[in-house]
């Protein structure tokens, strides 16, 4: 694919609609000078934000829609009222029909979700879409999923999953044999449900040449970097995705409060601040923002309803890397693979 790549924004979307989308596209066009966006929302709100914007300047192609959908939408509500006419469904079309290259939502989750199946449709041989998002760890980082598309799996999917993410893994961190974990309870054969077990003797037949299955990982391996790719079903990670988001601001909160109770530790935070801004810097979610969808006929990445501006360009760099390394063309070879080498 050509360094050139146009996005497609849902301009509406997220807690702060244009005054988020607006910058973070800004800030990403300036990490990515050669990428277009195509802007989906109320034309009066946005393009007033685009003109205060000297990096935007011919890059960004507003298209007027008058629905929006909210975030506390209900999925069908929000597809029935939504569809062919709301900021969301245009920017999905617009993959669709080849005028953008990715779509970028700070919206609704469920809708975005249910929109994006109906819009782009699943790929052949994937049973349901899921949601990939990059997991920072020791080592750097690790892409997990499921973090929140489907609750409940089979051995079936869980495979699946473990391709789409080597895939992502692959284009992302640069690596042609991603490894891969199933989260489980225990790292020992015996533990686990008979899906998460079924997936393992799946993967540790299956030699695939397009990632390296190193068995079964547990929760403290996530932050650990134990393997490139973390599999789980969604209802467990989202929970472990919530969780870990909760305890990087719990330990925040205690940090800001030890290093200001006496005048000794406000007098240490002083000498510390350098090694502090970088700890801040790393546990900062918006460096890893945005949620990939992956099983669909394009591209869509979800980013977080609150995040600002800075956060969004992450979603929007995500996009960029995902499009221009062609993700949907190596999912599909190595989906082929997989059914080549998948045991009986």
């Amino acid at each position: 694919m050509s360094q050139r790549v146009c996005i497609s924004l849902d301009a509406m979307g997220g807690d702060h609609g244009p005054t988020t989308v607006v910058p973070g596209a800004a800030l990403a066009r300036e990490r990515h000078p050669g990428t277009t966006f195509l802007m989906f929302g109320d034309e009066a709100v946005i393009a007033p934000l685009v003109a205060k914007e000297p990096r935007l300047k011919d890059c960004v192609e507003i298209r007027h829609t008058s629905v929006a959908v909210a975030m506390d939408d209900k999925p069908s509500q929000a597809v029935r009222q939504g569809r062919g006419k709301s900021s969301m469904w245009q920017a999905i079309q617009a993959v669709r029909d080849g005028q953008a290259d990715a779509c970028v939502s700070a919206g609704n989750t469920g809708a975005l979700m249910a929109m994006s199946k109906i819009c782009l449709k699943t790929m052949s041989g994937i049973e349901r879409p899921a949601i990939a998002c990059l997991w920072p760890t020791v080592r750097g980082e690790s892409v997990v999923l499921d973090v929140g598309a489907t609750i409940g799996t089979d051995a079936e999917h869980l495979v699946e999953m473990a391709v789409m993410g080597s895939a992502m893994a692959r284009i992302v961190f640069d690596l042609d044999r991603p490894t891969v974990g199933l989260l489980n309870v225990g790292t020992e054969e015996m533990k686990g449900n008979e899906a998460v077990k079924e997936a393992a003797r799946i993967l540790r037949e299956m030699e695939s040449p397009g990632l390296t299955y190193h068995g079964f990982v547990e929760g403290t391996d996530l932050g650990r970097g134990t393997v490139d790719v973390v599999v789980t079903e969604g209802f467990t990670g989202n929970i472990a995705l919530k969780t870990a988001e909760g305890t990087a601001k719990q330990i925040g909160t205690y940090l800001r409060a030890a290093m200001t109770r006496t005048l000794s530790a406000k007098i240490g935070a002083l000498f510390a601040r350098q090694a502090f801004k970088a700890l801040k810097d790393k546990m900062n979610p918006s460096r890893a923002n945005g949620g990939v969808f992956l099983g669909l006929e394009g591209i869509v990445i979800k980013s977080h309803g609150s995040e600002n501006a800075q956060g969004f360009a992450a979603a929007i760099d995500l996009a960029h890397d995902m499009a221009r390394h062609d993700m949907i063309r190596t999912i599909r070879e190595m989906l082929d693979q997989t059914a080549a080498l998948a045991p009986a």
